[in-house]
């Protein structure tokens, strides 16, 4: 029989050495882990993680790069370049692309005589390097000729994009944008602007530039006369520029168109004269009489003889209210002659007007016409012409001193002016004047004109001096048919005291 006694426990762990090894083996643990990097160890050791990681670095350094270079490039830009721009609204808008048509022509022609004559090998090199135009849009340009005949010409010029040039050494990055989307509402037509982009350096060109693109703006329109018409707010020229009426041409009672020119030329001259005293410096004149008697074709003339243009302004246009007819006088164009025709219509016939034909005519009021030629807020530097054919229609504070400085009458045509007439249709034919005072003699008979005293027959009548005109022309080089045609004009008479009875 064996002995018994106590188990042997050293196969067997008790639980207080279970728990002991269990906090060794995660102290072993934890140090491990610590020794190895724990968790960003394990990722580093991660290849997935490690590609993902660097294409995202390699992404926003990109970005980052991207953004350095774009900052860095305006920078650039803003330093070394400088831009001018210039909107389609703006008058040197057509001026520059005239003129870069025509400096372009110039060039290439310059071009062409290098290439065969002595010019240096740098020139020669930059002309073949500059780019010319490739992108041409056309224009069409109406030119009437002294014979009145109207010539069509097309003109290529600078079409929508980018184009280079070269003036005065420097290069010049012009681009004509066309915004599709936006477009002028009065006209329609897509809006438009040019970008012209040179080094710093040679900014000092584009004064340059657009004294020479003015300069050949002016020389297009040398000797010729513009006509504006109001469209909107604003002035707008009408048609193309007319050539200039020469002064002579229009013949007037003796004294009368010499009184007016040298009274506007006076005016001109006084400037500082008005300023020094405070008068508002404008002057207004109302010209009066019986149709054809002379009186738009003399402001025409006398526009021409100032070197001046005619903006013209109808008081019965459809829209115009006292605002507009306000604003349009304080912006009138420099050195233009403003022109309201016909300016006892504008009232009478708004009288006469009822809501039914469902047409109102103009908003301008009395009081407004008014305020607007000689008000508070209405321009200065400015000469005004009104006409009329019924000045006893006008009102009293249209016409008085302020508004209407000089008033004139043009009446029936006088003795004086059909010799005028007469010398300048049939002088050369007529050297003697005999024919001329056989025709004098025959309106005489007729009661059209005066004797050679100045005394009217028993029972004048009267004719103007467009229907006179009129009879000249159609005997152009005919001075026997004019003479025996003279009863014509009867046919054209002005009878005032049928009008006075009428009305």
């Amino acid at each position: 029989m064996e002995p018994t006694g106590p188990p042997n426990t050293q196969g067997i762990s008790s639980p207080g050495n279970l728990i002991a090894k269990q906090k060794q083996d995660a102290l072993q643990a934890a140090a491990q882990s610590s020794g190895d990097g724990g968790v960003w160890s394990q990722l580093s050791g991660n290849p997935f993680f490690t590609a993902g990681f660097g294409l995202a670095g390699l992404g926003a350094g990109l970005s980052l790069a991207q953004k350095g270079l774009r900052h860095g490039a305006a920078l650039l830009r803003r330093r070394m370049l400088v831009d001018v721009e210039i909107s389609i609204k703006d008058d040197s808008y057509a001026w520059f692309l005239h003129w870069m048509t025509l400096y372009q022509q110039s060039q290439l022609n310059a071009a062409r005589s290098t290439a065969t004559g002595g010019s240096g090998f740098m020139e020669r090199m930059l002309q073949k390097l500059t780019p010319g135009m490739r992108h041409l849009s056309i224009q069409t340009q109406k030119v009437e000729h002294s014979n009145g005949a109207i010539h069509t010409q097309f003109t290529l010029i600078p079409g929508p994009g980018k184009h280079v040039l070269r003036y005065k050494n420097a290069f010049i990055m012009v681009n004509r944008m066309r915004e599709s989307k936006s477009r002028d509402l009065q006209t329609g037509r897509p809006w438009e602007t040019i970008t012209l982009t040179t080094l710093y350096s040679h900014r000092h060109i584009f004064e340059d530039l657009f004294q020479e693109a003015h300069a050949y703006a002016s020389k297009s329109y040398e000797g010729k006369t513009s006509i504006y018409n109001s469209w909107g707010p604003e002035w707008r020229l009408f048609g193309h520029p007319r050539r200039k009426r020469p002064l002579e041409s229009v013949v007037l009672d003796k004294g009368v168109k010499e009184r007016i020119v040298q009274d506007v030329k006076d005016f001109l001259s006084s400037a500082h004269w008005y300023h020094d005293r405070g008068i508002p410096y404008r002057r207004g004149y109302l010209l009066y009489g019986p149709p054809g008697t002379g009186k738009s074709s003399f402001i025409q003339a006398l526009a021409g003889e100032l070197n001046y243009d005619i903006a013209i302004l109808n008081l019965s246009e459809r829209g115009l209210t006292d605002d507009r007819l306000n604003h349009l006088l304080t912006i009138v164009p420099n050195r233009t002659l403003v022109l309201l025709e016909d300016v006892d219509a504008a009232f009478s016939n708004r009288r006469m007007q009822t809501d039914s034909d469902g047409y109102r005519g103009a908003n301008v009021t009395f009081s407004g016409l008014l305020n607007a030629l000689d008000g508070v807020a209405s321009a200065e530097e400015r000469i005004l012409f009104l006409t009329t054919n019924h000045v006893e229609r006008l009102d009293e504070a249209l016409v008085r001193p302020g508004r209407v400085d000089m008033t004139v009458r043009l009446g029936e045509v006088t003795r004086y002016q059909v010799a005028c007439l007469w010398d300048r249709f049939y002088g050369e034919l007529d050297p003697t004047g005999s024919r001329r005072q056989r025709f004098l003699e025959r309106l005489q008979e007729l009661g059209l004109i005066e004797d050679e005293n100045g005394e009217k027959a028993d029972k004048p009548r009267s004719t103007s001096a467009a229907a006179l005109q009129g009879l000249f022309l159609y005997n152009k080089d005919n001075m026997d048919g004019a003479i025996a045609m003279a009863h014509a004009l009867t046919q054209t008479v002005y009878d005032e005291a049928a009008v006075a009875a009428s009305d």
